[in-house]
C-alpha cells in the first residue's frame, strides 16, 4: 500500500484531475470484453458494496505524474459508490491507498507498453495480478496471467486461474455474446465453473419461469382429472346406493325383510 503524508488537503482531488489520458480504444474488443467482465461481476457481487471495477479510467498514484489508464481494474476494500456523481478517476490518496488487486490490459492493433512499461509500473505499484489479453496472438498464448511474488511478476499457468486473494478465477473460452461467437474472458468459481453472463441469467430465469408455468398447468390439469374421477366415483356410488335401495324396497313389498337376509 502506498503511503501519503498527512494532511491530504493539498493533494488534488478526482474533480481536479483528467478522467483518463484521452486515448481512445482502437478495437471493439477493448471495450466489449471489460464491460462483459463488469456485468458478470455485478451479479456475483450483488450483495457487496466493497468493490470497484474501473474501465478505461485513470488511476492516479502520484500527484506529480499523469495517471496510468488500464483497460480495466478491480479494487476490493473500497466503496463501490463514493457519491451520486460516481468516480471520474481512481485517485489512490482518496481511496485510502488501496491499490487495485487486479489489472487487465487488452492488446489492440497498437502496442501501448502492455509487456514493458505498464507491466513494470504495475509491478512497482504492487498490483497483485496483472492480466494481458492479446486476441491477435498466434504463436504465444492469447491470455497471460502474472502474480506478484516477492515484488516480481511471475507467470501463472492455466485457464482458468484461481485467485484466492480475490475469491475469483479468470480464464477464457469460446462463447456467443451479443451475437459474436469468439473467445471471451470470464470469471470462474474455485471449482472452475464459469459464472454466467447477464443474458444467461435472464435466459435461465425465463426457462425456470416457463418450467414453473408448465408444471402449474400440469398440476391444474391433474387436479381437474382427479376431481372428474372423484365425481365419477361418487356418481357410481350414488347409483349403486339407489339400486340397492330399490332392491330393498322391492323385497319389502314381497314381505321379505332385507336386513334379515
Amino acid at each position: 500500500m502506498l503511503k501519503y503524508l498527512e494532511p491530504l488537503d493539498w493533494l488534488p482531488t478526482a474533480d481536479d484531475l483528467p478522467e483518463s489520458d484521452e486515448t481512445h480504444v482502437d478495437s471493439e474488443i477493448q471495450e466489449t470484453l471489460p464491460n462483459l467482465l463488469k456485468f458478470i461481476l455485478a451479479a456475483i457481487f450483488a450483495d457487496r458494496s466493497d468493490w470497484f471495477f474501473g474501465i478505461d479510467m485513470g488511476v492516479y498514484y502520484n500527484p506529480d505524474v499523469p495517471a496510468v489508464v488500464p483497460d480495466a481494474f478491480l479494487s476490493l476494500g473500497v466503496e463501490t459508490m463514493k457519491s451520486e456523481a460516481l468516480r471520474s478517476s481512481y485517485v489512490l490518496w482518496e481511496e485510502k491507498g488501496v491499490i487495485p488487486q487486479l489489472v487487465l490490459e487488452v492488446v489492440s492493433l497498437t502496442y501501448r507498453g502492455e509487456y514493458t512499461t505498464k507491466k513494470d509500473l504495475y509491478e512497482d505499484l504492487g498490483v497483485l495480478y496483472y492480466i494481458v489479453y492479446n486476441p491477435i496472438r498466434k504463436r504465444k498464448p492469447s491470455l497471460e496471467i502474472y502474480r506478484l511474488i516477492n515484488g516480481k511478476y511471475l507467470p501463472v499457468i492455466g485457464s482458468p486461474v484461481w485467485m484466492p486473494e480475490i475469491g475469483l478465477g479468470i480464464g477464457k473460452e469460446k462463447h456467443t455474446y451479443h451475437g459474436r461467437h469468439r473467445e471471451w474472458l470470464f470469471w470462474y468459481n474455485e471449482a472452475g465453473k464459469r459464472y454466467p453472463t447477464p443474458q444467461e441469467i435472464i435466459d435461465q430465469a425465463k426457462q425456470e419461469a416457463d418450467q414453473f408455468k408448465q408444471q402449474a398447468k400440469e398440476d391444474r390439469q391433474k387436479a381437474k382429472e382427479d376431481r372428474q374421477q372423484t365425481q365419477k366415483i361418487n356418481r357410481q356410488l350414488q347409483s349403486e346406493q339407489e339400486r340397492s335401495q330399490r332392491l330393498s324396497d322391492r323385497l319389502r313389498e314381497l314381505g321379505i325383510n332385507p336386513d334379515e337376509i
